[in-house]
């Protein structure tokens, strides 16, 4: 009965530190897992949709997080049209992996309790302050996010319940000796090579290519020239955290928020007590509880009576023990008998509250108290600033939004009323927008018939908690093939390229299979030699070598093994690996870094047993990508 007592204490803390996470996971797509079902299906698992809104959103979460990690190398790589749509492949399949681990952790029966997503929620230390709980922090993060407690708590039940069968899938893994020792051998083995580099750039320079060749490669593959539609955009971006930088704060400002929030800044008055509880709103259970009251007036150890006869069975083990309370979180009628009494050792009269009837016994209380202002001081100058910031951007966003509105044939008006500079962009492709103009929002906003067609501002785009923007299309360009002129250049380069890629490849060829026959002279018909020898281990310098040479078989008898690859450059390497050396490996303890790496190994290969299973069941389709193919 007590246990249901403790959840509406810790009602009011959960909402509030559920609040704080919701703020972070704005950025980290929580808003995906509550887009509604109206939404155009981006893909189906057995009948469950995944909608376009929440693959967007993930794809733009995934596609942003690369492109802090890898730059402008990210960048390169997204001007791959067959690239992008492996990426977006990529995250897709995440989610309905996702969503294949969540159907199946059900169908086990598998459960999240209340406790277990309160408990995890309170652990997170980005929503603590000074190692405590900030409920200011946690109301201005929920007015921001616009969620609710239910809805992000619902977002970690599904989570947790995900890593529950993933770590149950994964912690049943583990390194047998031999496999280590045989890991070991293979990370250690090292191999001896020589190799011989055709300098592609030497054959490119022979090729001869016409103007009939360039021609046909240009009218066999016109999709390689084709411009798609292009867009150039100005816009006018407005972030609140630029607006603080400009807040100007007085010490009297501060003070009189000192003052008008010292609860805030205060410990609250406590209670620490213990109780007897007898269940039930009777005339017999009241009557069985003044029958114990007698017996602690004539002296029985409250602890005591506590343990045999208190109806709450969890409390009644820590001898009727409660944790420190504060008023606003226990029952009216509990709390004003517990706050009633003054001396520790204090024992309520017979309390009647909606789980039965108490005897209250008072063990320690803690008085209010206040930080110095000198102490807070920081903390009051940064919630101000946040708190004019947040009026301030307010009204510069109705302000843009009006003026934006009224005016919607420039962005010039919109830029006066807000004090902003108006920004443009070079043509792009929506299907590779740089920076902002990625975010799913403004690519819708940006195809629509207004914004796209007639060349209007579009309504005021929210990026994030304050930061806004509203966007113009400037100048369009339909798709188009490239005059021929324009490519006939890039056309040159990549038939170069083939061409001396095959002529590299056919000399490769020739070489290798006169090396093959035992005849070295084919070297010095074509006055080539190898370089000296060079030990590679698996981790070596030149990953494209390493990989060729540690893929290749074991020499046998003294006689090289011959081989070929590519470098980074585009050249042909012939590889002579002339020596396996095997390291001499001591018997490995089942325990290590070493061992749990490979059980993370195999962990993970368990995960992706578990999920082609899943996948083979399931009938997964996917809408958005098949359309896109057609």
């Amino acid at each position: 009965m007590m246990e249901r007592m403790r959840e509406g204490v810790s009602s009011i803390w959960v909402k509030i530190i559920l609040s704080l996470i919701i703020f972070s996971f704005v950025f980290a797509g929580v808003g995906s897992y509550l887009a509604n079902s109206n939404q155009p299906v981006a893909a189906k698992i057995d009948g469950e949709e995944i909608s376009q809104r929440q693959f967007e959103e993930a794809y733009q979460n995934e596609r942003n997080r690369m492109q802090a990690q890898l730059g402008d190398y990210f960048s390169t790589l997204m001007g791959d049209p067959g690239y992008v749509q492996q990426f977006r492949r990529s995250v897709l399949d995440r989610l309905v992996n996702d969503a294949l681990i969540e159907q199946r952790a059900n169908a086990l029966g598998l459960r999240i309790s209340d406790a277990q997503v309160k408990k995890a929620i309170r652990a997170m230390p980005e929503f603590q302050r000074d190692g405590q709980f900030d409920n200011d922090v946690y109301t201005s993060l929920l007015r921001r996010s616009r969620f609710t407690p239910e809805q992000f708590a619902e977002y970690m039940r599904t989570d947790m319940l995900r890593q529950q069968l993933l770590t149950a899938i994964q912690g049943s893994d583990f390194a047998l000796g031999n496999e280590l020792a045989q890991l070991q051998q293979l990370e250690q083995q090292q191999r001896e090579v020589r190799s011989l580099t055709l300098d592609l750039e030497s054959f490119k320079k022979h090729v001869e290519i016409s103007e009939e060749d360039s021609q046909a490669y240009y009218q066999a593959h016109p999709e390689e020239f084709t411009r798609p539609e292009q867009v150039k955009v100005s816009y006018i971006e407005m972030s609140g955290d630029s607006l603080k930088q400009t807040i100007t704060v007085s010490d009297e400002e501060l003070k009189k928020y000192y003052q008008d929030n010292l609860p805030k800044f205060s410990t609250p008055e406590q209670r620490h007590v213990r109780h007897i509880l007898i269940q039930g709103d009777d005339a017999e259970a009241k009557a069985k509880a003044e029958v114990i009251l007698a017996e602690l007036k004539g002296g029985a150890e409250f602890a005591a009576l506590a343990k045999a006869k208190s109806d709450d069975t969890f409390s009644a083990k820590q001898g009727g023990e409660l944790d420190w309370f504060e008023r606003g979180v226990m029952d009216p009628a509990f709390e004003e008998a517990a706050f009633g009494l003054k001396d520790n050792g204090d024992i309520s009269d017979v309390v009647q509250s909606s789980f039965g009837y108490h005897i209250i016994q008072l063990e320690g209380m803690k008085v209010p108290s206040a930080k110095p202002f000198a102490d807070v001081r920081e903390d009051l100058l940064a919630d101000l600033r946040d708190q004019k910031a947040a009026e301030a951007f307010y009204q510069q966003q109705t302000k843009l939004a009006d003026t934006a509105f009224e005016m919607p044939d420039s962005l010039d008006d919109a830029a006066k009323a807000v004090n902003a500079q108006i920004q443009t962009t070079d043509f792009f492709a929506l299907d590779s927008a740089p920076g902002v103009m990625a975010n799913p929002a403004v690519l819708q906003a940006l195809d629509t018939s207004e914004v796209r067609e007639d060349s209007l501002n579009s309504e005021v785009i929210e990026l994030g908690p304050e930061h806004v923007i509203v966007v113009r299309v400037d100048e369009t360009r339909l798709v188009q093939l490239l005059p021929f002129e324009e490519v006939s250049g890039q056309i040159h380069e990549t038939l170069a390229t083939q061409r001396g890629e095959k002529a590299a490849e056919k000399q490769a060829d020739e070489i290798l299979a006169a090396l093959r026959q035992g005849d070295s002279s084919v070297l010095e018909q074509h006055d080539l030699s190898f370089s000296e020898p060079l030990t590679l281990s698996r981790r070596g310098s030149d990953p494209v070598l390493t990989q060729a040479a540690f893929s290749m078989a074991k020499p046998e008898a003294g006689q090289p093994v011959y081989g070929v690859t590519h470098d980074q450059q585009g050249n042909v390497v012939i590889i002579a690996l002339d020596k396996v050396t095997e390291p001499e490996i001591e018997p490995t303890k089942t325990s290590g870094p070493l061992a749990e790496q490979l059980a993370q190994m195999n962990a993970q290969q368990d995960v992706m047993a578990v999920l082609d299973v899943l996948r083979a069941d399931a009938k997964v389709t996917y809408p958005v990508l098949d359309a896109t193919a057609q």
